[in-house]
């Protein structure tokens, strides 16, 4: 397997930097693991702004609570607060409704490895993600396109000129938190901005934690994974679906990778839609695109880049579940 520690692609893929990712600069980011006193957020608090130390300077960081959970089969579904639920089942056509804010309309996706652990990655999960990224947003990917019909107030939804993918980094500065609080993974997330010097609402940060790790409570939770923003860039919480098995989606289609890409595909599609959450589409109450068809009629969809096994996601076009536009 090729080096991963850091891979970016030209920088046409690459965003331009904001005064925001500037802040972060001025920080100074460098070296050093993640030691924070924070607790996950309650379920369905906006718990707003969190002081983190990591990597060797405090930073600020905006929480809002999980969104676009995707749970564990067989176990209760989350609305957009964290709460759980009923799981969640297909409703009528035109059930996502747009509440004013963005939605991405020329996504970048960057791949954060959170930890040292990392260094050693036997079941290429590293390689598979990549891959997965660096296929989507390319002209033989018919599942993001579904997203398009989702516009903003600008009159213009996601687009897709190329692959996705900007950029993976490993940070193996030092090793992942254990039990990382939501407030830690933000913090991360701004961490991979700032390496990547990137911000904004068309920017997704994807933080990969290691295998052995808990972050926001994983897996004992209940989810698989969820998205937010930080006030900085739009985040995936990712967690190593694998060692929660068949539950997040293993060997649903053909091995065991297969959760890597069915549930980041799902926090995927909701951040094109709702990179701010909740004021993207998002049904009346609070599900997402993605939300609506989990864990529903999966297949595998052909990229330039390998077959990968995903979910459809909900289209209100279609009035239903879609794996193609």
């Amino acid at each position: 397997m090729r080096d991963l520690r850091e891979h970016r692609t030209p920088t046409s893929r690459r965003l331009r930097r904001t005064a925001a990712v500037a802040a972060l600069a001025v920080a100074g980011l460098i070296g050093g693991a993640t030691t924070s006193t924070a607790s996950p957020a309650p379920a369905g608090v906006d718990a707003g702004v969190h002081t983190v130390r990591t990597h060797g300077q405090e930073m600020q960081v905006q929480t809002h609570g999980r969104h676009g959970v995707i749970s564990m089969k067989g176990a209760k579904g989350f609305n957009a607060k964290g709460l759980t639920a009923k799981s969640a089942a297909p409703a009528a056509s035109g059930t996502l409704a747009y509440n004013g804010g963005p939605v991405e309309h020329n996504v970048t996706v960057y791949l954060v490895f959170w930890g040292n652990q990392w260094d050693s990655d036997s079941n290429g999960v590293q390689q598979y993600q990549t891959n997965l990224f660096s296929g989507l947003g390319t002209s033989q990917d018919t599942w993001s396109t579904v997203t398009s019909q989702y516009t903003d107030n600008s009159g213009s939804g996601p687009s897709f000129n190329g692959a996705v993918l900007g950029g993976t980094w490993v940070d193996d500065s030092g090793a992942a938190p254990a039990s990382a609080a939501q407030a830690d993974i933000a913090a991360e997330a701004n961490v991979g901005a700032q390496h990547f010097g990137v911000s904004g609402s068309d920017v997704q940060i994807v933080v990969m934690s290691p295998s052995g790790t808990s972050p926001d409570g994983f897996p004992n939770s209940g989810f698989c994974a969820w998205h937010d923003w930080n006030g900085n860039v739009s985040y995936t919480n990712m967690p190593y679906v694998l060692d929660a098995g068949s539950s997040c989606g293993a060997n649903s289609v053909g091995n065991q990778l297969d959760g890597f890409s069915i549930v980041g595909g799902h926090e995927y599609a909701e951040s094109l839609t709702d990179p701010e959450p909740s004021s993207g589409w998002v049904a009346s109450d609070g599900s997402e695109n993605g939300d609506l068809c989990a864990w529903q009629n999966l297949g595998n969809i052909s990229l330039p880049t390998g077959s990968f096994a995903m979910q459809p996601t909900w289209s209100n076009n279609a009035g239903g579940c879609a794996m193609s536009s």
